[in-house]
């Protein structure tokens, strides 16, 4: 995962709720992660993730998230076992891991 995406999980998961993310960078944050994007009426997406599918909104007046979209955002992350911490824990796995070859 790049460290674009690493820091932008930290901003949704931190606390006081930011209210400077942009939704450009959760949709790419999502395809990243490998979640199945639908479009539906209006300012809606299906997100499915990990076996966890949601409804969330586009933002209707500009492009950054508020904090209530956020919260919702930070909720539906959770369920889909997408947190700072799941994170850390996967690259302490990845680093453990030898790699093929390697003594």
């Amino acid at each position: 995962m790049s460290h674009k995406h690493e820091h932008l999980i930290d901003a949704i998961f931190r606390d006081p709720i930011t209210g400077n993310i942009h939704w450009r960078e959760v949709e790419s944050l999502l395809h990243h992660l490998g979640a199945e994007v639908e479009s539906l009426s209006g300012a809606r997406l299906r997100v499915k993730l990990n076996g966890h599918e949601d409804v969330l909104h586009r933002p209707h007046h500009g492009n950054t998230l508020d904090r209530s979209a956020i919260k919702i955002l930070r909720e539906y992350l959770a369920r889909s076992r997408v947190t700072p911490s799941a994170l850390e824990a996967q690259k302490q796995r990845a680093k453990e891991v030898p790699e093929p070859g390697a003594k």
